[in-house]
């Protein structure tokens, strides 16, 4: 995952440079966005085993939890919320984007995309993950509590103004 993340940094350097908006903040804010997008795929695929041909067996349909919250794991479903909490600063900060609407949208989308990789790589694969109704909850309500807390951050004058400082920068591409 390490070679991942330099890898993004290198990249946003490049591309932040060819457009030329290449600026300390501006690289780091979109360096530690590309982290954060390492981290949940981390989370969200690791560790993975995949068997497929002849010997792998059926897949665990087990594994495929349909029904919200009869079969919800606690623990997990407190960390998937807590995974998506940042979204929403990486969201504002990189792409400008404020709409707690289009944020929970994101966080939305980004979740069944995890659960529908995670089905297919289930089902087809034979692999060892899960996919999980529950999360597709959970990280939803992180998106959304992570939306409220950067609100609420916003109303400290040192955030405000750090965040106003960097948006005064040349703004990204849409």
């Amino acid at each position: 995952m390490i070679p991942l993340g330099i890898a993004l940094m290198i990249v946003a350097a490049l591309v932040l440079r060819r457009r030329g908006e290449l600026t300390r903040s501006r690289f780091v804010a979109v360096s530690l966005a590309g982290w954060y997008a390492v981290a949940v795929l981390g989370a969200t695929m690791l560790p993975l085993r995949l068997f497929w041909g002849p010997g792998a067996g059926e897949p665990e349909l087990y594994r495929i939890l349909l029904i919200p919250f009869v079969t919800m794991r606690p623990d997990d479903f407190v960390l998937n919320v807590a995974m998506t909490l940042p979204l929403a600063a990486a969201l504002r900060v990189v792409f400008g984007l404020r709409d707690r609407g289009r944020v929970v949208l994101t966080g939305f989308l980004l979740s069944l995309g995890i659960e529908t990789t995670q089905l297919l790589i289930l089902v087809f694969l034979h692999g060892n993950r899960w996919a999980d109704t529950n999360d597709l909850i959970a990280n939803t309500l992180g998106a959304w509590l992570g939306w409220l807390a950067l609100r609420r951050l916003l109303t400290v004058p040192a955030v405000r103004e750090l965040l106003e400082r960097r948006q005064a920068e040349p703004a990204a591409r849409s």
